[in-house]
């Protein structure tokens, strides 16, 4: 059990259903199901599968500074050896690379898809991955290039109908830019934080729930659901407080609370933004809330 859990760690499982909630989105906001459910599944394999990939290259990229910062992580406290990790990494890169080649293949005949989409997304989404973890996290296109491997994933969630549409893009871009905003956020927490900084990376989450806005215009009148601006308000609300409170007094565990909630909601806000452009079905997806809160009640599991 305490080896399940050091990997359960190393891949933050508590977080793993927001990347499957991008791939809900992607889906329900297209119209893909119930006509390509196999290329669905699929996605939702390759998504999991390099989400996971991408948790575990970033612990084992900041080994160093988890040493002095976490040391009670599974890296640092040797729970999980720096080699183990790495194959673990390589292994989840290369099966979201399988699975994603394998939804371009199981699209029905007479659709029309594009076979190579989805092995394309994924291959950038992967390049992505490796960059942000690798190279940028420590830069000031960090927040920017964490908010690429959303903005990659809810493209591969789209691919799922076969192509892409300027509806899928714009979808893609309002997580996107949300994420930047997350990471941008959390840039400092585990030291206090600059309140200006704090403040320019709630605006930036702020933005992004502005872009979604116009969502419904993209789809026929009557389809999107009309609960969806309140929605997005009552979601506002529910991000802004604790980020709020970060910026009035930021310690390392208030701006903790807020990337927390901030995160979380990802699934609240793909739950809105699908509401939008596929009606109350899209609601469907707060279900994958549930892991999410059980999993992160227990102790043992971290999400950020």
């Amino acid at each position: 059990m305490s080896r399940l859990r050091s990997y359960a760690q190393l891949v933050r499982l508590p977080a793993l259903p927001t990347a499957l909630a991008d791939i809900c989105l992607g889906a329900l906001a297209t119209g893909a199901l119930p006509g390509h459910w196999l290329p669905f599944l699929f996605l939702l394999l390759a998504s999991g599968s390099l989400y996971c990939a991408g948790m575990v290259w970033n612990d084992y990229f900041d080994l160093e500074q988890d040493t002095r910062e976490r040391p009670f992580r599974p890296l640092p406290s040797r729970q999980v050896t720096p080699r183990e990790a790495a194959r673990l990494g390589a292994g989840l890169l290369a099966a979201g690379l399988c699975f994603a080649c394998l939804a371009g293949l199981t699209h029905p005949a007479e659709s029309g898809a594009n076979p190579l989409l989805s092995p394309v997304l994924a291959f950038l989404l992967v390049g992505a991955i490796l960059l942000y973890d690798r190279w940028l996290k420590r830069t000031w296109l960090g927040p920017v290039g964490m908010g690429a491997c959303r903005f990659l994933n809810v493209l591969l969630a789209v691919s799922a109908s076969g192509g892409l549409t300027k509806a899928g893009v714009h979808l893609a871009t309002v997580v996107g830019l949300y994420i930047v905003g997350v990471t941008w956020f959390a840039r400092t927490e585990a030291r206090r934080s600059n309140p200006y900084a704090l403040g320019g990376a709630a605006l930036v989450m702020l933005v992004s729930l502005i872009l979604a806005l116009p969502l419904p215009e993209w789809v026929d009148r009557g389809r999107s659901s009309p609960l969806f601006p309140y929605l997005l308000v009552a979601l506002g609300f529910i991000i802004g407080v604790p980020v709020w409170q970060a910026i009035a007094k930021p310690t390392p565990e208030r701006v903790q609370a807020g990337v927390k909630r901030a995160l979380f909601s990802l699934i609240l806000l793909d739950a809105v933004l699908a509401s939008a452009l596929a009606g109350s079905i899209g609601l469907v997806i707060l279900l994958l809330l549930t892991p999410t809160l059980y999993l992160n009640r227990k102790r043992w599991l971290y999400a950020t």
